[in-house]
């Protein structure tokens, strides 16, 4: 089965699988352990767990975007920066 008819590239399949994923998971999450009650964080937001993972996807996005811009391929240093990334907004936003 290829991706041809959409003009997918694997990474581009992979990358929306992942955000499936996150989803999913997050989705698990919250059934298993209900409480996303709103908490304020660094900026004074008050944000629930899916917040957060909004905010890390979007985030992520643009360092993507910003790495590709100044350095180009390959991406494992935009890899570590966004998981370094996501830590911090799940702990401290």
């Amino acid at each position: 089965m290829g991706l041809s008819w959409m003009a997918w590239t694997w990474p581009t399949a992979a990358f929306f699988a992942f955000i499936f994923l996150c989803l999913v998971g997050m989705g698990i999450w919250e059934k298993y352990s209900p409480g996303g009650n709103p908490r304020k964080g660094i900026l004074t937001l008050e944000t629930t767990r899916g917040d957060r993972l909004f905010i890390t996807l979007l985030g992520s996005a643009f360092i993507f975007l910003g790495w590709l811009g100044l350095v180009g391929t390959p991406l494992w240093g935009a890899i570590i920066i966004s998981l370094i990334y996501g830590y911090a907004v799940f702990r401290w936003v």
